[in-house]
């Protein structure tokens, strides 16, 4: 399983998250608190805003820990949205683009988890993306097939009504195929203004989800501390430190939004139209 992190704030330089805390998520590459492997080397990945509507990609398949260049880029560059993620693979091959986050137009898209029995139902769940969005396409992983179906169910109309009807499609296409093995999915969302995130699964073990709100982040001898109440938001696979005032879990089932600063969690049911 995969870590992740997005950020929404004031610009800040993208290592302030990704080296200086002490649970930072090169640190989680190699050994993850909360994941169901620690080492997640397979590849990583930023996508980031800038002065352009549409958002930079930087992806490899080296180790998160071993590129000498990601501390030097992720050092220059200052953003107030970035995505994060240090990927380890669940079956598709170790390739850039198979390494999150995915870009289509002024979308960023990440994912933790899987489709279960992916190789049985890639077909028919491939089938569903839309035949215009099709060839953009790039890689073998479940996870930018869930990017596209997001596309082609109208994320840009309604984010939650696109989540519940590509999780109810890939329901159905595992039901079919007589796969028992768990849909599981924490995943993320933005395009550029709002921050979107759900956790979800078909066997209520989705993978770990968390969030944290203030103002003026920074980084003290590994700690994360905020200098007000709120304007910043973190969503993240696991915290950065120990310091568990400051994280907060988002329920099974749940899907969070961002606002102005402030978070809001919705129950999710994809069964529900």
């Amino acid at each position: 399983m995969c870590r992740w992190l997005a950020y929404q704030g004031r610009p800040i330089p993208i290592d302030t998250l990704l080296f200086k805390p002490a649970n930072s998520l090169i640190h989680q590459s190699l050994a993850a608190q909360r994941g169901h492997v620690p080492t997640n080397g397979d590849g990583f990945g930023l996508g980031w805003y800038g002065h352009l509507r549409k958002p930079g990609l930087y992806r490899d398949t080296m180790p998160a820990w071993n590129d000498l260049n990601l501390r030097s880029v992720s050092e220059q560059i200052q953003s107030g949205l970035f995505f994060a993620h240090v990927r380890a693979s669940t079956g598709a091959s170790t390739a850039r683009v198979n390494c999150h986050p995915f870009r289509f137009d002024r979308w960023l898209f990440m994912h933790n988890g899987q489709i279960g029995g992916w190789p049985v139902v890639r077909r028919a769940v491939e089938n569903l993306i839309a035949d215009d969005l099709y060839p953009f396409r790039e890689g073998s992983t479940d996870s930018e097939v869930i990017f596209y179906l997001l596309l082609t169910n109208g994320v840009a109309e309604d984010v939650h009504a696109a989540f519940a009807r590509t999780c109810r499609q890939i329901g159905e296409a595992m039901a079919a195929h007589g796969i028992i093995e768990p849909l599981r999915l924490t995943a993320c969302l933005t395009d550029g203004e709002r921050l979107y995130a759900l956790r979800h699964s078909s066997d209520r073990a989705s993978p770990t989800l968390f969030y944290a709100l203030g103002g003026g982040i920074s980084v003290d001898k590994g700690c994360c501390r905020f200098e007000s109440s709120q304007g910043d938001v973190l969503v993240l696979s696991e915290p950065l430190d120990a310091i568990e005032a400051v994280w907060h879990e988002v329920p099974e089932g749940h899907m969070l939004t961002t606002s102005g600063g402030r978070v809001e969690l919705h129950p999710f049911d994809p069964t529900l139209r």
